[in-house]
């Protein structure tokens, strides 16, 4: 551990996303309303797709059409600097890539908002190595059923 992380308790990479998302959040208040709003978050969602490599940029392209296709009310965004789906900018679902945090895997992950809700508990993220059609039908009914 470094001393500017023992300091303030965050990694270096930990910072890089909060720092994300205070430009996200800055981004958002500078007064862009409706399309183009959602045309820049659309294209900044496709960025940090493509500035990925490997089998998270794969798994982003795969789960970006995944989400096109099964809930296309969604807004494509970032989110932390992650590629995001919100509904009334709430963010619904997200790809968490593995080298965001050097991790073995990309999470897909659900936030609050999502109908996930199965009795008193119930799995909000998943781990993900390749999305192959299996997981791909997966998703899809994970995903219908989070935007309800």
């Amino acid at each position: 551990m470094t001393q500017d992380e023992e300091s303030t308790g965050f990694s270096a990479t930990e910072r890089a996303a909060m720092k994300q998302r205070a430009e996200e959040l800055r981004a958002a208040r500078e007064g862009e309303k409706g399309s183009a709003r959602r045309a820049r978050e659309l294209q900044a969602c496709l960025d940090a797709i493509s500035a990925l490599e490997g089998s998270d940029r794969q798994i982003a392209e795969r789960f970006h059409e995944i989400v096109w296709e099964v809930a296309p009310e969604l807004d494509p965004k970032t989110w932390y600097g992650f590629p995001s789906y919100a509904r009334d900018g709430k963010v619904v679902v997200f790809l968490q890539p593995a080298s965001k945090f050097d991790t073995r895997y990309a999470t897909i992950g659900f936030n609050d908002v999502a109908a996930l809700d199965e009795g008193v508990f119930w799995p909000t993220s998943f781990a993900v190595l390749e999305i192959n059609d299996e997981v791909a039908d997966q998703l899809r009914v994970l995903v219908r059923r989070a935007v309800g």
